[in-house]
């Protein structure tokens, strides 16, 4: 099918200028996170979705941008991408020219998958991306571009309060309309402090 390539995984650093709530700490991005945009800095409506690594650094992918772009489009001769109804969404601004899938299901779909939590899955695996087209595309979410933070610079982001940091909610990545999804987490965030 060519589904877009996955180059050089995980391997670059990005300085992303947004960061977390005033009353986190590192300690609660040491496990799988929701990232809100501090409104206190002015930097847009930005929700991701985010998870420490090994040695430090951490992934993540937004949650609320999605785009114009539909899979159908991106491939048009391939019949299962015509079924999947719901947008691609820009993930961040690393691996731009690769296509990744989020799965909810509480086993590995193998392959080069990452857990991202509990019941929540990256496939980067183009084999496994056309496999989750076909079996679930509409119970999936497709994504183009992710967010990974050098060791230290999430924490950093945090403590300049550029982040407020929630539990993680799957659910939340599934969602059919992210239409106020920002506010929504805002709200919850004041009311949570």
């Amino acid at each position: 099918m060519g589904l877009l390539r996955l180059v050089g995984m995980l391997g670059c650093t990005l300085l992303v200028g947004l960061a977390a709530h005033p009353v986190a700490r590192s300690a609660e991005i040491s496990r799988p996170a929701l990232l809100v945009a501090s409104p206190e800095r002015g930097q847009g409506n930005t929700v991701l979705f985010v998870r420490p690594l090994a040695g430090g650094e951490h992934l993540g992918f937004i949650i609320n941008r999605p785009t114009e772009v539909t899979l159908s489009k991106l491939f048009p001769e391939h019949a299962p991408s015509q079924k999947v109804t719901q947008p691609v969404l820009f993930g961040g601004p690393l691996y731009l020219d690769s296509l990744f899938a989020v799965v909810h299901q509480n086993e590995s779909p193998g392959g080069h998958s990452i857990a991202l939590a509990d019941d929540l899955f990256l496939v980067v695996d183009v084999d496994l991306i056309d496999g989750v087209i076909e079996r679930d595309g509409d119970g999936a979410r497709f994504l183009v571009g992710l967010v990974v933070w050098p060791p230290g610079e999430l924490e950093r982001q945090v403590q300049a309060n550029t982040w407020w940091v929630l539990e993680p909610d799957t659910d939340l990545v599934f969602r059919m309309s992210t239409d106020g999804l920002w506010e929504e987490l805002v709200r919850r965030g004041r009311g949570a402090t």
